[in-house]
């Protein structure tokens, strides 16, 4: 299990411009649903944009504390 916060913490560790909306969709703090805005994503399609917020979070999966993450990405308006 990881705690939203701690989640939130590894995008901003790795997208440090990145305001984070974070939902927990099971209630067991192992699948989450999170919406990462960040200008540095206004180069990048939207595949390449899942990649960096995933790359973030990698040392959860890879450990086992995070089960699944829906990602969602979006650059400020």
């Amino acid at each position: 299990m990881i705690s939203p916060d701690e989640v939130v913490e590894m995008i901003q560790n790795g997208i440090p411009d990145a305001d984070v909306e974070i939902l927990d969709r099971t209630g067991e703090r192992n699948h989450y649903m999170v919406k990462v805005i960040s200008s540095e994503f206004r180069e990048l399609g939207p595949l390449d944009r899942n990649r960096r917020v995933y790359y973030a979070v990698s040392p959860a999966i890879v450990d086992g504390r995070l089960h699944a993450i829906e990602i969602k990405t979006a650059v400020p308006g």
